[in-house]
């Protein structure tokens, strides 16, 4: 039986660190740390999500920005918009909550943030740090979470291997950058690769992002190994991952649980980029 990684109560852990960072920031320039979200549109579960994360705010004594925005908003008023926060001294970190209407293209609205106040991780500049490994970039905040999640068992990553399931731009590219700077052998599947049980059952460490419900079965996971289980998706008795968590927790040595996850450690990570760009880490 798989013991069940607490994503919400190492989630509230950092936020704690982060409330003190925050107050010493205060402290020291005489200014909150600041967050900036912008929504576009009236998606229920960006909604749900932008609140969450303005709630999150508020507990770490960071200051929050919200603005939101009617579908029919132009790119161009929303790069007008970055622009400006950009300019804000008050402003450390800009977070615009995706996905945004079709008409506006998302590249074009994130590439316009300074990297140095990207809090999602997203910015060409701050990808291209993470995976030449350098230090003083953002990174992508589920990612970031991710490792966060896998240290916390005990279980040391160096050395082991790896399957990340999935090869999005958000989640599994920049976290297997992540596994391979903790000295993990990485691997990394996706809708085209062949035998994916065979590869997935090598794993010590797999993580799943692929957005299918329950698309990871316990005969597809090593025994013992870690699974992190990122997906979110809503069927007929509510929230489930992308892996079979009643069957998998019966062979894994650690799951995280959906909801619960992942999804608090992503939150809490924003957070975190938020306070490193105010002190410029």
């Amino acid at each position: 039986m798989a013991e069940i990684i607490d994503g919400k109560g190492l989630a509230e852990k950092i936020k704690q660190d982060l409330c003190v960072r925050a107050t010493e920031f205060e402290k020291k320039s005489g200014r909150k740390v600041g967050l900036a979200v912008i929504r576009v549109g009236n998606d229920p579960a960006s909604a749900v999500y932008v609140s969450n994360k303005i709630k999150a705010c508020e507990r770490c004594n960071i200051r929050s920005f919200s603005f939101c925005f009617d579908e029919a908003t132009s790119q161009s008023a929303l790069i007008d918009l970055v622009h400006k926060l950009n300019k804000d001294p008050d402003v450390d970190g800009i977070l615009v909550q995706l996905p945004l209407p079709k008409h506006i293209d998302e590249r074009a609205v994130l590439s316009e943030i300074l990297p140095q106040k990207d809090a999602d991780g997203f910015h060409a500049v701050n990808a291209g740090k993470l995976f030449l490994g350098e230090k003083g970039g953002a990174v992508a905040c589920t990612p970031r979470g991710i490792i966060e999640l896998i240290k916390s068992t005990g279980v040391s990553i160096s050395g082991k291997h790896a399957v990340v399931v999935g090869r999005s731009n958000i989640v599994g590219k920049p976290v297997a950058a992540l596994l391979l700077q903790n000295d993990a052998t990485v691997t990394v599947c996706h809708s085209r690769t062949q035998n994916l049980k065979e590869i997935t059952s090598l794993a010590d460490i797999l993580v799943v992002a692929v957005g299918k419900s329950n698309f990871i079965t316990a005969d597809m996971v090593k025994p013992g190994a870690v699974v992190i289980d990122v997906g979110m998706n809503r069927g007929a008795d509510g929230l489930c991952g992308d892996v079979d968590f009643n069957g998998v927790k019966e062979v894994a040595g650690y799951i995280t649980p959906v909801p619960g996850g992942v999804g608090p450690m992503t939150v809490a990570m924003l957070l975190c980029n938020t306070v490193d760009g105010a002190n410029n880490e």
